[in-house]
């Protein structure tokens, strides 16, 4: 009854796990959330001022379908602010989220017979952007101890000639890892030899903790084929505005807009004056953010490496950890793999978690330290308790 491309699709593992957490709250437990792909600041004062004064002001119409000039400008200000990246506003797409970017870019540039580089382990919707164009998806692994950085021979050996593009996502959703200049340069480097389109996932890039963050399109040469993807949702704590934005080739650009104009049209036309004042207002409240995210990342990391055979690195960005527990699966009847321990912990302690089988690895689970610092002191101590349990 239904078509062949749904197929492709699985259901989000992270928006079923939030769903899972909801019923439990409904019966009344007492949950702890840790699943969860967002913030858990409210979106800053002056924007969610701004969105209340565009409902004031009549901006409840359509916009553009690619969205209005004026935010266009002011994405092109913010990323020549913090991106050192210099764009026309005829590069720019508005999206309902960087999600929907992706996905509008992989509908115009792959299809049946392309192949499409994804490093594991990925963000669950990457292989189903893939899929669903007809293209395939192609796996690459990385190391754990350098950031989930590319094992670059393992790259170099899964270029072939239907190589059409390569997805990069630094920092990462589920590890939190950010990649060296380097190691993207070297990809960079094999992205034009291959001819292949590079698209640079940023959405978390104001959340990065003991450097810099440098955009990829920065770094090489030759970024003519380089999309850079952001969003306001993870800085700004908007997840809910659905607002993001790609930069890049105006030929792509005017196709994704082609595509966008007939599936869902524009933008949330109030949500685009408030990405206004997000992007060219005060930034404070993001490095208050950042700052208090630093904090529960040292946290979460020193009580998960405290745990016996639990290994955890310290992530360069967002607000995940993706902590080890491959020792753990196979040694107890009731914990065969990720998914067993993730819903142990949800059905025996009300504490949600992510699988990491959803991210294309088996041994891991991920955690959002997106939480209160109680909610996450409770929820170690509660994994503390299962894993002595599970013994």
């Amino acid at each position: 009854m239904l078509t062949e491309r749904i197929g492709r699709i699985s259901p989000s593992a992270t928006l079923a796990m939030t769903a899972k957490a909801a019923e439990l709250r409904a019966a009344g437990k007492p949950v702890i959330n840790l699943s969860v792909g967002e913030p858990d600041f409210p979106t800053p004062e002056n924007i969610r001022l701004a969105g209340k004064r565009a409902i004031d002001e009549g901006h409840t119409r359509y916009t553009p379908g690619g969205g209005t000039l004026e935010l266009k400008k002011a994405v092109v200000e913010k990323l020549s602010r913090d991106n050192d990246l210099h764009y026309d506003t005829s590069q720019i797409l508005i999206s309902c989220g960087a999600k929907h970017s992706l996905y509008n870019a992989c509908q115009v540039l792959f299809q049946s017979g392309d192949e499409v580089i994804i490093f594991s382990p990925y963000w669950v919707s990457f292989p189903d952007f893939v899929s669903v164009t007809g293209a395939k998806p192609v796996f690459v692994i990385t190391d754990p101890a350098q950031q989930f950085e590319p094992v670059m021979d393992d790259l170099k050996a899964k270029i072939t000639s239907r190589t059409k593009g390569i997805i990069i996502n630094s920092p990462s959703n589920p590890t939190g890892g950010v990649w060296s200049d380097e190691a993207v340069l070297k990809v960079l480097e094999i992205a034009e030899k291959a001819d292949a389109w590079v698209f640079s996932d940023e959405c978390y890039e104001q959340l990065t903790y003991d450097r810099t963050y440098i955009s990829t399109a920065m770094l090489g040469e030759n970024t003519k084929k380089v999309l850079t993807f952001q969003s306001c949702s993870k800085t700004y704590a908007m997840t809910g505005w659905r607002i993001g934005y790609t930069a890049g080739n105006e030929t792509v650009i005017k196709a994704m807009e082609k595509l966008q104009g007939q599936s869902t049209s524009c933008p949330n036309s109030i949500a685009q004056v408030a990405a206004i004042e997000a992007l060219t207002g005060d930034q404070s409240e993001v490095a208050k953010m950042r700052d208090i995210f630093k904090k529960r990342r040292d946290y979460i990391v020193n009580r998960l490496n405290e745990m016996k055979d639990v290994h955890c690195g310290t992530p360069g960005g967002a607000f995940y950890v993706f902590p080890d527990f491959s020792s753990l699966m196979g040694s107890n009847k009731k914990i065969q793999s990720s998914n067993d321990l993730s819903m142990y912990l949800l059905e025996q302690k009300a504490v949600v978690t992510v699988a990491g089988k959803a991210f294309g690895s088996d041994g891991n689970i991920r955690f959002s330290y997106a939480a209160s610092d109680e909610d996450l002191k409770r929820a170690m101590d509660l994994l503390e308790e299962t894993l002595t349990e599970l013994e």
